[in-house]
C-alpha cells in the first residue's frame, strides 16, 4: 500500500493545477483497476483542513462535506476513520475550530478521557479540559 500527501488531495479536490490534478485521477483510476488503496494519514486530513480553510478559504461546511466523500471513496483507507466520523459529524453542531475536533476525537479514539488545553475556545469542548 502507498500512503497519499496532502498536496494529492489537494489536487484532486481543488484541481488548482491542471496537469498534477489529471495525475492524480490517473493514480486513483489505476488504484482502484488494480484493486488497491492508498492510505490517508490523520495528520494529512488535519492540514487538508488547514489548507483549505486558510489558503482557499473555503466554507467549513464544504470542507466536511468533501471529507465525508473522500471517505466513501474504496480506494481510501483512512487512519482512524472512526475519529473522521465523529468529528465530521460533531462540527454540524457547534463552531469549534475543526483541527481542534480532529485532535480531541483521535485522542478519544485512542482512549483519553479529555484533551488537556490552554485554549479557552477548544476548552468549551467536551473533550477538551482547561489547564488554569
Amino acid at each position: 500500500m502507498r500512503g497519499i500527501d496532502t498536496n494529492i488531495l489537494i489536487r484532486f479536490l481543488v484541481g488548482d493545477d491542471r496537469l498534477q490534478a489529471k495525475k492524480v485521477y490517473n493514480i486513483f483510476k489505476k488504484t482502484e483497476a488494480n484493486k488497491k488503496q492508498l492510505f490517508v494519514p490523520l495528520l494529512v486530513i488535519l492540514e487538508l483542513i488547514w489548507v483549505l480553510e486558510s489558503v482557499y478559504e473555503i466554507a467549513r461546511s464544504d470542507i466536511l462535506a468533501a471529507i465525508n466523500d473522500l471517505m466513501l471513496m474504496p480506494i481510501l483507507k483512512f487512519e482512524r476513520q472512526s475519529a473522521l466520523q465523529k468529528i465530521t459529524m460533531a462540527a454540524l453542531d457547534n463552531k469549534y475550530d475543526l483541527a481542534d475536533l480532529l485532535i480531541a476525537h483521535a485522542a478519544q479514539n485512542q482512549g483519553c478521557e479529555v484533551v488537556i488545553t490552554f485554549d479557552k475556545k477548544a476548552s468549551g469542548y467536551t473533550l477538551f479540559e482547561l489547564v488554569k
